[in-house]
């Protein structure tokens, strides 16, 4: 598992398996947002054994199921209301945290004082390009 911190209060990570949630409580994260759909590799048939042991740990759980590169309205309202609810810091994870970063940008440049540059930056940094997806970004940014 390999986390990357995008905000003070937010990272991504790769598949997270449930003895990885021990780290993730031990770094301090308080709430876990699941990206990953049911069955979509052997490694995660589903998401009951992660949420069951993040509840052991005290640590809250979401559950946003999205097909790679398919990201919805409601998709992206789901995870934007996922982070303004949970208790922070927040950690979504993926497969890759490929969908974990899409979601938090489209639901980041949806906020009121949105910095496209400073998404794009964070993702690159955490070592994910989202230049393609840079007109969509400025697109929900200008609906504002």
């Amino acid at each position: 598992m390999h986390i990357h911190q995008l905000e003070p209060d937010f990272a991504i990570a790769d598949a997270v398996l449930p003895a990885d949630l021990d780290e993730v409580a031990r770094r301090g994260f308080r709430a876990v947002i699941c990206n990953r759909r049911p069955g979509e590799a052997e490694d995660h048939p589903d998401d009951r054994a992660l949420s069951a042991h993040a509840a052991e740990l005290g640590l809250e759980w979401r559950c946003i199921p999205v097909t790679p590169g398919e990201y919805g309205e409601a998709d992206i309202e789901a995870f934007g209301q996922a982070l303004d609810s949970l208790p922070s810091p927040i950690l979504a994870f993926c497969r890759s945290g490929k969908r974990a970063v899409h979601l938090w940008a489209h639901a980041r440049s949806q906020g009121e004082s949105c910095d496209i540059p400073a998404l794009l930056a964070a993702a690159r940094a955490a070592g994910h390009d989202l230049e393609e997806r840079r007109p969509l970004l400025e697109a929900a940014a200008g609906q504002r």
